[in-house]
């Protein structure tokens, strides 16, 4: 699965809608409610953007759990392929035998049902894994998710930003790079971030000297 466009649709803070209109001295009065729309808005709209292709390549999180993901993924894909292999082998195996009729009537039809026992059970198991990944892979969207909010809302705590757009490839047109929190926002998640127990307790095992 591609990383990238895996998760190209991340939002990493709500877009607002700024309306801009026009008015000359023709125009008719505006009413009170709409003068009073005007000066509570915010005299300077203030926005930054984050870049969502370098978090995902760069926030150790995402690091992690990618990881985590395309290895249950992959041993997922071997689990099924074995056992695939294992039923097309029993059925040429049958259907060998069945020509050399090496079984009476009844032992074919026993053998024919148990291989189509085997694949139901097959497609089965497909399914239930299947769901169970994408179920793990829901899960760690959300966490993602919510780790970068909560960055974001402690982070906008000092900064004051209007607007956080994220930008993930040609989604925004133009961006101004001096608007550009990237690097901020990733040294902050990975300061923040706290490595799964067993990922780090096994990078501890490695890094520990060997003892004499």
């Amino acid at each position: 699965m591609n990383k990238k466009n895996f998760f190209r649709t991340l939002a990493v803070a709500a877009l607002a809608t700024v309306a801009i209109t026009s008015c000359d001295n023709s125009a008719p009065k505006m009413d009170d409610k709409t003068q009073a729309a005007e000066q509570s808005a915010p005299v300077e709209l203030k926005i930054a953007f984050v870049e969502v292709d370098s978090i995902m390549t760069q926030y150790a999180f995402c690091k992690d759990y990618t990881e985590i993901l395309q290895k249950k993924g992959q041993n997922i894909q071997n689990t099924l392929a074995s056992k695939q292999r294992a039923l097309q082998q029993a059925a040429a195996n049958f259907q060998q035998k069945l020509q050399q009729n090496a079984y009476t009537r009844e032992q074919a039809e026993g053998i024919q049902a148990s291989l189509q026992k085997q694949s139901a059970d097959l497609d089965a198991l497909n399914q239930r894994l299947s769901n169970e990944f994408a179920s793990e892979t829901e899960k760690y969207n959300d966490a993602l998710r919510d780790s970068i909010q909560h960055f974001l809302a402690k982070y906008n705590k000092d900064k004051k930003y209007s607007m956080i757009l994220s930008k993930a490839g040609d989604n925004l047109l133009y961006a101004d790079k001096a608007f550009d929190i990237t690097n901020e926002v990733i040294a902050g998640l990975n300061k923040a971030y706290k490595k799964p127990a067993a990922k780090a307790d096994a990078k501890k095992t490695e890094e520990a000297p060997a003892k004499k």
